[in-house]
């Protein structure tokens, strides 16, 4: 693992260190070590680099010197890339995506490919129809039942509550007894997750200038407000088109590896494929 100080404080990352850079994010409440299998099926021509998000896996927590943001979230991952100093294909899970679209935003010449599945920019439903608000008030009140654990300390339930909401009911019960102490030590991380997300002042206009080649994979039996989400995206961005996963969920990465892997290769792999051939015709 290598790491990348942030105002005195760690974010840890993997990097392989040898290949075209391919920026993997997680979602929230997990590590970098979900995109496991994506990086075995990337190959050696790739080089996956998985950051540990603040709070998560091996980095620091979050030191609270200020409101959390996407952009906080986001400034180590820019430092990497600022690092890296070449284009990156960037692809965000979830929270993650919210984090991605962020990271785009601020270094969007450093940007080859986007991958999105299903980027939590809940913000986008505040401000949207009718009945995009009821699919915010839904979300809101996964967020506010976090926050409620976290003020009161149970964060056993708190959790469930969450894994529940993405995985389906009853999922929390099938998870080990180990798998459900790490995650509900990670609770309150999730709470400023939900309010970096829920008030990002990104408008749909903000991401319609993102016109970066872009893959929005989307699970047919995702909740409501992810599927809208993903409706409302593919709509304003120009490069954007989405894939749809059959049987999959939110957790699609984890449950649906084969399907969500294929697609991310296909899509990075289309992009080196298009630079030799623009290249030859230079």
């Amino acid at each position: 693992m290598k790491t990348i100080e942030n105002n005195g404080t760690y974010v840890a990352y993997s990097d392989t260190d040898t290949g075209e850079p391919v920026l993997l994010i997680h979602c929230s409440s997990a590590s970098g070590t979900e995109w496991r299998s994506l990086c075995e099926t990337l190959g050696e021509e790739f080089r996956p680099i998985a950051p540990d998000q603040w709070g998560c896996g091996r980095s620091d927590p979050w030191v609270g010197r200020g409101a959390f943001t996407l952009s906080e979230e986001a400034a180590p991952i820019v430092q990497i890339i600022d690092d890296i100093g070449t284009p990156v294909h960037l692809v965000g899970h979830s929270y993650g995506g919210g984090v991605a679209l962020r990271v785009a935003r601020e270094r969007p010449e450093m940007i080859r490919s986007l991958t999105l599945i299903e980027p939590a920019t809940f913000h986008l439903l505040r401000r949207g129809s009718g009945a995009d608000q009821v699919l915010f008030r839904e979300i809101a009140t996964v967020a506010e039942t976090v926050k409620e654990a976290v003020t009161t300390g149970d964060y056993w339930a708190g959790m469930a509550h969450f894994v529940d909401y993405w995985s389906g009911e009853g999922a929390w019960s099938t998870m080990s007894h180990e798998a459900r102490l790490k995650m509900s030590q990670r609770l309150a991380k999730v709470m400023l997750d939900f309010r970096a997300l829920l008030d990002e002042p990104a408008t749909l206009e903000d991401y319609a200038a993102l016109t970066h080649r872009t893959l929005i994979l989307c699970g047919e039996n995702s909740p409501g407000p992810s599927r809208r989400i993903v409706d409302m995206l593919a709509a304003v961005m120009p490069g954007a088109r989405i894939e749809r996963i059959p049987g999959a969920g939110h957790m699609s990465p984890l449950t649906h590896p084969d399907h969500v892997n294929s697609a991310i290769r296909e899509h990075v792999c289309h992009m080196a494929i298009r630079d030799v051939t623009h290249a030859r015709a230079a």
